[in-house]
């Protein structure tokens, strides 16, 4: 039976996932990686650090399932990040990871000549860091701007210069039209860098011989194109037409499947292609975060046991980690509402709870509002997902059902995408 990999590429580490035709699990690797280099409001990995952990993480993995049965590999990484690279692929820069900021006069040139609805506004977006690094004359012997993903899978298939739409995204690509826009032009853009973009999940090359006999891969295993680790974590989750995915992290951030794109900048809501349908989400400065402020992780789980879902606190709070919002509200200088707090702390934690609930309820009702369906089901993904009595309070706000994710690993994801691309079967497991 034939086996499929997924590779994500995160900030802090390397994860593998091999699966079945089924989706089940075969092995899994994980491997750390260096942190990034701060330079004031510039931050940086060496790629080579990505390979290096992607090499320690196959050879992990070569230990634990026979790398010839796999028939291809896919690759999702952080969104944004992105490099230049001479003709063989050479990186002739630092890679500028997805949260580099340092692109604020580039910013304000998009902010000017692109459309609201582009994805590409903003100084850590992937077409304020190429046109930051043509300014600083780095793009001179030049051949390819890459993102994380396409740089790693153009190193295995030995062919550079392809990307998928979905971390096309930020780089100013129109995912409607499908194509470059011309108001990239009017910004001094050098096309020659500029990808050729495909689809998530498309078959793009084949592993080079040297690299299939580095791992013992099989001669032909396929590479399909990436996506970005936020898509491929959706993917992950198996969810459908009409369903969405909340992931409870250090922010709320919602992700719902919809037939049509939506795009409403002054919010942050933009939509991903995922096969013939769009993921539209939004991020709240709520979640786990706020929570962390206040209470530790064994706090929250020893106050747990003590809440009572079916009795509201009714103490409406906001709460925010510090002033300023943008989904569901927009409202920079929004202060966060924390008070009046109760002396029982298991009371307090609870009206935390409902708050950051009623933020998720207003923001589902937000994408509605704009054109996404309301979902009629929410997986969870992140710590807040295995928070029984959190999910309860979840579910009479949001008023479906709501259960935490089987899978939620992106490279799981990437994974099911690699399946996807070589067998035509749906991402879901």
């Amino acid at each position: 039976m034939s086996l499929y990999l997924g590779i994500d590429l995160g900030t802090s580490g390397c994860r593998s996932c091999v699966i079945d035709a089924h989706g089940r699990v075969q092995a899994e690797t994980r491997v750390a990686l260096h942190q990034s280099q701060r330079h004031g409001s510039g931050l940086e990995q060496n790629p080579q650090d990505w390979w290096d952990a992607l090499d320690k993480a196959l050879d992990a993995l070569r230990c634990q399932v026979p790398l010839e049965t796999v028939a291809g590999l896919a690759i999702d990484a952080t969104s944004a990040t992105l490099l230049l690279a001479d003709a063989r692929g050479r990186p002739l820069t630092p890679a500028l990871m997805y949260n580099d900021a340092r692109a604020v006069e580039q910013a304000r040139q998009i902010s000017v000549r692109a459309p609201a609805a582009s994805a590409a506004h903003g100084a850590s977006s992937s077409l304020a860091k190429l046109l930051y690094l043509q300014a600083s004359g780095a793009a001179g012997n030049a051949r390819f701007a890459l993102h994380q993903a396409d740089w790693l899978s153009g190193r295995l298939a030995g062919r550079y210069g392809i990307t998928d739409e979905n971390n096309a995204l930020k780089l100013g690509y129109d995912p409607v039209m499908r194509d470059w826009p011309g108001w990239l032009d009017e910004l001094g853009v050098e096309r020659r860098l500029l990808p050729e973009v495909v689809p998530a999940g498309r078959p793009v090359g084949v592993m080079t011989t040297e690299y299939c006999r580095r791992w013992g891969f099989a001669s032909g295993t396929r590479i399909v194109s990436g996506t970005t680790d936020s898509t491929a974590g959706f993917i992950a989750t198996g969810a459908g037409p009409g369903e969405a995915v909340t992931a409870l992290g250090s922010t709320l951030v919602l992700k719902v499947r919809s037939a049509q794109p939506v795009s409403a900048p002054e919010y942050g809501v933009y939509s991903h292609r995922l096969g013939d349908d769009w993921l539209v989400g939004g991020a709240s400065n709520s979640g786990g975060g706020v929570l962390r402020q206040y209470f530790s992780q064994a706090d929250i789980e020893r106050l747990t046991v003590s809440l009572q879902p079916e009795r509201p606190t009714g103490l409406d709070y906001y709460p925010l980690p510090s002033p300023g919002e943008r989904f569901p509200e927009n409202d920079p200088g929004l202060q966060p509402r924390l008070t009046p707090r109760p002396a029982d702390d298991g009371q307090f934690l609870q009206g935390l709870l409902e708050g950051i609930a009623a933020i998720e309820a207003r923001g589902y009702r937000l994408l509605e509002r704009l054109g996404a369906p309301y979902p009629r089901r929410i997986q969870t993904v992140g710590g807040g997902a295995v928070n029984a009595a959190w999910r309860r309070i979840r579910e009479t706000l949001l008023g479906v059902p709501v259960s935490a994710a089987r899978h939620q690993e992106a490279a799981y994801g990437a994974a099911l995408l690699a399946r996807q691309g070589l067998t035509g079967a749906r991402q879901t497991p």
